[in-house]
């Protein structure tokens, strides 16, 4: 079972645990319902709503690596709020994040909130970001905004958790490295002990 609090359980076979890179998900979730979407928005949106259709899952959990200035490297940290940080139409008269003409604020809240964890915010977008100045959001990645979207539109409950590997700053791509290797054992603690 994976335990979210002391009321909402989920059976590890209705569980589908989503991953951009393999290396994020090691050998721990082998022979599970592991999905790797491969790096970047796009990608996770269409292997996420190709294997949705396929699985019928009743709960989706991203996994993976991401950058942050306010958590420590090889904290895990939950996320609940998500922002499309790329998205930028302020010219048209639109607010920074928000997608014209969606009917999503530009803030994302969705997602199943474990206890004994942190929370977060996720700026997702389709940059390695190694310069993080932004306050709307503390978690950089590059793939949660679009699978949080994806479950909320599904209506299935959405478990985001975010292995802290690097500070988004400019030693990120040598931290993430090496990080990225850990991430699936910190999982392995949180989900199935």
């Amino acid at each position: 079972m994976i335990k979210i609090n002391n009321d909402v359980h989920f059976p590890v076979a209705d569980t589908l645990f989503v991953f951009a890179l393999d290396s994020e998900a090691g050998t721990v979730f082998d022979g599970k319902n592991k999905l790797i979407t491969g790096i970047g928005k796009v990608n996770a949106a269409i292997e996420l709503t190709k294997e949705i259709h396929i699985r019928k899952p009743k709960l989706i959990v991203n996994l993976g690596s991401a950058g942050s200035k306010g958590f420590q490297k090889g904290e895990v940290v939950c996320c609940t709020k998500f922002i499309q940080r790329d998205m930028d139409v302020r010219g048209l008269g639109f607010k920074l994040y928000e997608t014209p003409l969606s009917g999503v604020p530009p803030v994302l809240e969705y997602g199943l909130k474990m206890d004994s964890l942190k929370e977060g915010i996720c700026g997702s977008g389709d940059s390695f970001e190694m310069n993080h100045s932004e306050t709307d959001y503390n978690i950089v990645d590059m793939e949660a905004y679009p699978l949080a979207l994806i479950a909320q539109q599904e209506n299935i409950p959405f478990l985001c958790l975010k292995y802290i590997s690097d500070d988004a700053g400019s030693d990120a791509a040598d931290d993430w490295s090496v990080q990225v290797h850990l991430a699936s054992e910190a999982f392995k603690k949180i989900l199935f002990s």
